[in-house]
């Protein structure tokens, strides 16, 4: 993409050719939600149809999709996996009470709608999710050259800047030709493409604009900033550079636009720690060894991310602790449970876990990535040792317990990972630190595991709560039962004995098995 036009908020492209059509429908697609609307305007000729057909393909990952003009069908519907897609060409529309007949303003809440001649629905496509395109026959090269104008509202500002860096960024680093395919993405609102040279090379697009202050909650401040979440991709890149340095398999930065939230990353494969039975036991264990390794180290808290900036790794501290907690009393017990804890319950449930923090916050910390599970380890069978296991997903690191990350192992929010598994981990995990440190005290490290434990897996069980009653995802709670397994097992260690009364008193869904 190209140059804004200046104080509109549109931007002005010269489309030289066929290729970059699709260069620019790439662009676009890769930035479409469900409830978007693209309106595509321009005399007879000037490339609509091209333009929508270019973006359908995009959007269904198939380049050969046949999709045909919809002039006489007047809509074409399409199952594509980001979703579903409706065509529409409205040329023969000759008043927009018409469009009723035709269902064109049904449920454009959960579809992507591509339509030609927008100027004949009037008033009746929303103007908020709206995309105008304007196309024009180029009047220097007018057999293949096309000008496209783009202007959209508030909320398409910074989706057009982010598709515009990202065009820029992918040229400048001899990217731009690559097929470029949507992945799903994660629970955050990170996004992720894949991208694919001609020779087969592939690398990782990753999306991950500055995120917004949601409302304050505590003391000023929004969950978030007291829960130590990434705000901006500093910290990807400053704990990628912090583990290359430390010979792990980092995915390599091949480029970088860090005032967008760019980065092009190295390709690390999709050959996980799973198989089709689950945990492959050798792949945890040597995670658990990678851990190790990890911990006996005496890391940096203070890291460079460019020439002149920084970044800080947070102290997990007890307000991070403490509001993650929180969130089994905000979202799992009323959308979950079914009940409504009084003030005076939830003041007991802080203080027994302030107690619990207190043991945790005296150890000494080490670099803990938060993530540490199945769906960021990489399996690279290519490579030698500790580099056999790839890393993704670490923006979030903290400072904190070392217990941390391996009860994200051995207690795998989306796999069931047996109690036997999880002890052979904790002692690979063990016998890895005695070896480097005959001192290590392996039963303090075991009674941290299972606060810990509880404490994740009550902060997950939240989450997937949340993700399902505000975020309208609710295949997370099919992971649910599991989170209550694994909190179940940390609750019956001694140390969280009050703890366990509490939640039997106030929460007893957690112990209704089956």
């Amino acid at each position: 993409m190209s140059e804004e036009l200046a104080k509109s908020g549109a931007h002005r492209l010269l489309l030289a050719d066929e290729a970059a059509t699709a260069r620019l429908a790439a662009d676009l697609a890769a930035i479409l939600k469900p409830g978007d609307i693209v309106a595509l305007s321009g005399h007879l000729g000037a490339g609509k149809s091209a333009l929508a057909r270019a973006i359908l393909r995009e959007l269904a990952g198939d380049p050969a999709l046949e999709a045909p003009s919809p002039t006489f069908t007047l809509v074409q519907s399409y199952d594509t996996p980001r979703g579903p897609v409706l065509h529409a060409d409205l040329y023969r529309v000759r008043s927009p009470d018409e469009l009723d007949d035709i269902g064109l303003i049904e449920d454009l809440e959960r579809i992507v709608t591509l339509v030609e001649w927008p100027d004949r629905a009037g008033t009746r496509l929303p103007a908020g999710r709206r995309l105008d395109i304007v196309l024009d026959v180029d009047p220097g090269n007018p057999e293949t050259g096309r000008i496209a104008t783009l202007a959209g509202g508030v909320l398409w500002r910074q989706r057009l800047s982010i598709a515009i860096a990202t065009r820029h960024m992918l040229d400048d680093a001899g990217w731009g030709e690559a097929q470029r395919d949507f992945m799903q993405g994660d629970a955050s609102s990170r996004a992720y493409e894949r991208l694919t040279r001609s020779n087969g090379e592939s690398a990782i697009l990753m999306i991950s604009p500055p995120r917004p202050d949601g409302p304050a909650i505590r003391q000023g401040k929004p969950y978030s900033a007291i829960a130590h979440l990434a705000e901006t991709i500093d910290a990807f890149v400053a704990m990628d550079r912090g583990l290359h340095s430390l010979g792990y398999s980092a995915p390599e930065i091949l480029a970088q636009d860090l005032s967008t939230g760019l980065l092009l990353i190295e390709d690390l494969g999709e050959e996980g720690v799973l198989d089709a039975d689950g945990p492959v036991p050798e792949r945890y264990e040597a995670a658990a060894r990678l851990l190790a390794d990890l911990h006996r180290h005496t890391l940096p808290t203070i890291l460079p991310v460019t020439e002149g900036r920084d970044h800080v790794v947070p102290d997990y501290d007890r307000g991070a602790l403490a509001i993650e907690t929180e969130l089994i009393l905000e979202w799992y017990a009323p959308h979950i449970a079914g009940v409504t804890l009084p003030a005076v319950t939830q003041a007991e449930f802080g203080r027994i876990w302030s107690r619990l923090f207190d043991e945790i916050l005296e150890a000494p910390s080490t670099w803990t990535l938060r993530d540490f599970h199945s769906p960021n380890l990489i399996w690279l069978p290519k490579r030698q040792g500790l580099a056999q296991l790839g890393l993704i997903d670490f923006q979030d690191a903290v400072l904190g317990h070392p217990a941390y990350d391996l009860v994200s192992l051995g207690q795998d929010a989306r796999v069931d990972v047996p109690a036997a598994l999880e002890l052979r981990l904790l002692a690979a995990y063990g016998a890895a630190r005695r070896g480097d440190d005959p001192a290590f005290d392996l039963a303090g490290f075991a009674r941290a595991y299972a606060i810990l434990g509880a404490q994740r897996n009550t902060k997950i069980a939240g989450i997937f709560a949340r993700l399902d009653r505000r975020d309208g995802k609710p295949a997370y709670l099919e992971h649910l039962p599991r989170i209550e397994a694994y909190l179940r097992r940390n609750l019956e260690h001694p140390a969280l004995e009050e703890l366990k009364g509490w939640y039997q008193a106030h929460l007893p869904k957690l112990f209704a098995v089956g």
